[in-house]
C-alpha cells in the first residue's frame, strides 16, 4: 500500500520525505505543524502521541521516530540502495542516528529554538540558546571533520544518513552559522545531496531552500 508521510515544512520529516522520492514508489505528504496546532489535535495524537512529525503509515502500520523510519524504508526497499548491507556499516549508520537525534537534535536544535523547554524562567532563556548554540558549534565540527574524511556519511556511498545531515545543514544556515565559511566539507557534502534530482523535487514540493 502507499506512504503517507505526515511532514512539517523543513522539519526533520524533510529527511524522509527525500527517501520516499528516492524510492519512487507513490506516496502522499499530509501537512501537520506545531505552530497551528495540528499535532495537538485528537485526530493527530491518535496517531502520535507524543505530537511531532513524522509519521509514516501505510496500512495499518503506523511509525514515529525518525530514526526508525529512515531505517525502514531503507530495508524495506533494499532495491534503492539507501543503506549498506554490512554489518559494520549498519552500525555506522545507527550511530549518527542516535547521536543526531538524541543529542544535536534534542539537545541543542531545542536550547536554541525552544528553550522554554528547559526552563520556566524566561530570565535564563538567553543563556540556554547561548549554550545551545555553542554545543552546536561543537557538533557541527565533528560533523566538518568527517566530511572532510569521506564523500558521504557512511561507507563511501550515499545512504538514508545523508538527506538527515542535509536538515542540521539548513538548520544551521536558519540559525545564522555562516556555513559555507565555516564548514567548507560539510558544505561540499550538501552540494552533493542537492546534485540528487529526488532532494531537488523534496525541496520544490515543501517550497523551501537549504541556503536560508
Amino acid at each position: 500500500m502507499p506512504y503517507t508521510l505526515y511532514y512539517s515544512p523543513g522539519s526533520c520529516s524533510l529527511a524522509p520525505h527525500i527517501v520516499l522520492e528516492e524510492i519512487g514508489l507513490p506516496f502522499s505528504l499530509s501537512f501537520v505543524s506545531t505552530a497551528d496546532g495540528s499535532t495537538r489535535t485528537p485526530e493527530y495524537l491518535g496517531l502520535n502521541p507524543k505530537g511531532r512529525v513524522p509519521v509514516l503509515i501505510t496500512g495499518d502500520f503506523v511509525l514515529t521516530e525518525l530514526p526508525a523510519i529512515l531505517l525502514h524504508l531503507a530495508i524495506a526497499h533494499p532495491v534503492a540502495g539507501l543503506l549498506p548491507s554490512a554489518a559494520d556499516s549498519l552500525v555506522r549508520s545507527i550511530e549518527w542516528f542516535n547521536w543526531l537525534s538524541g543529542t544535536v537534535h534534542a539537545i541543542a536544535i531545542r536550547q536554541v529554538w525552544r528553550p522554554e523547554s528547559f526552563t520556566l524562567d524566561q530570565n535564563q532563556h538567553e543563556g540556554i540558546v547561548a549554550k545551545g548554540k555553542e554545543n552546536l558549534e561543537s557538533a557541527f565540527v565533528l560533523i566538518e571533520q568527517r566530511m572532510a574524511e569521506s564523500a558521504w556519511a557512511v561507507a563511501d556511498r550515499y545512504s538514508v544518513v545523508d538527506p538527515f545531515l542535509l536538515v542540521f545543514y539548513r538548520w544551521g544556515n536558519r540559525i545564522g552559522f555562516d556555513m559555507p565559511g565555516r564548514y567548507k566539507s560539510w558544505t561540499q557534502h550538501t552540494q552533493r545531496v542537492l546534485d540528487r534530482a529526488a532532494v531537488g523535487r523534496a525541496l520544490a514540493q515543501e517550497g523551501i531552500s537549504v541556503w536560508q
